[in-house]
């Protein structure tokens, strides 16, 4: 199985210093990110629909084999729930094109208040009109949709139904297609300026799906997709990087000077005596 773990956008400015090192400027930020991990979930386009140009820059900014996932845009799914949105589709897939060759799927977020005979109806009416150099995932935020009803229907139409973390709701790991999304997404309890530390505990729960990961007995299933929210714990490099040991994977290295990394982890000690810490994985 392939595996690729990365983060939920890049684009934050609580990274620079504890990622970004500071002389790199936000246009810039992409670029380097796509050197430290292989894969970036785009936030941004659930917000707005992107433009050709911003897209294309996305594909020269990163190397050849890096890869990305896009949310669907919520005009599609959060105001128009899925329903008479053919323009929309039409301006998100003629945006997203030349991201094709780079995209492992497309991702579909529904609202909470969609449950699943509603959903699954305008699904019904979406899915013919997808396009098909995309694959697609779709993530539920209802506890209805949690029913051999709704698995049937994913696995019967190719789409994975997406792992997902939330304060509220956690999806039950069930497979319906050939390939894993796994989203730790947690909660809005933390802050953004905040984003540059780890500050919440999170890896009991996180072993506990490496290990549904490693436990797959499905052998269709060639490749598990991890994306680390900075909601989850608090910096989402450094969430990805403790499910990347979970896991077997080598650690994702960015560049920070070892002299602020030794002063930083002196005062964590000091403030902490009874952790213990000799690695910058560690650390984070």
């Amino acid at each position: 199985m392939r595996h690729y773990v990365g983060c939920s956008g890049w684009s934050y400015t609580s990274w620079q210093g504890p990622f970004y090192p500071s002389n790199i400027e936000n246009s810039g930020w992409l670029n380097y990110y796509s050197h430290v991990f292989d894969y970036v979930e785009i936030d941004s386009s659930f917000y707005r629909i992107p433009s050709v140009f911003m897209v294309n820059n996305w594909v020269k900014k990163t190397p050849k084999d890096f890869k990305f996932t896009a949310k669907f845009p919520k005009v599609i799914t959060h105001e128009k729930r899925l329903k008479d949105v053919d323009k929309e589709l039409e301006y998100f897939f003629e945006a997203i094109a030349p991201l094709s060759h780079k995209t492992l799927t497309l991702l579909i977020q529904l609202p909470p208040s969609l449950q699943i005979f509603e959903g699954l109806e305008n699904l019904r009416n979406l899915v013919p009109v997808l396009d098909n150099r995309f694959r697609y995932a779709v993530e539920v935020r209802h506890t209805s949709w949690f029913q051999d009803l709704a698995y049937n229907f994913f696995a019967n139409n190719y789409i994975c139904m997406v792992w997902s973390l939330l304060a509220e709701i956690k999806t039950p790991p069930i497979i319906t297609t050939d390939f894993l999304y796994l989203r730790f997404i947690g909660d809005r309890s933390i802050q953004e300026k905040d984003f540059g530390r780890v500050q919440i505990d999170r890896v009991l729960e996180m072993q506990k799906w490496a290990d549904n990961i490693k436990n797959v007995q499905d052998e269709r299933v060639n490749l598990a997709i991890v994306a680390a929210n900075n909601h989850y714990a608090g910096f989402g490099p450094g969430t990805a990087n403790i499910f990347r040991n979970m896991m077997g994977l080598p650690d994702a290295k960015w560049q920070e000077k070892e002299e602020e990394v030794q002063e930083q982890q002196k005062q964590h000690h000091e403030q902490d005596h009874d952790m213990k810490q000799s690695t910058l994985s560690d650390f984070l």
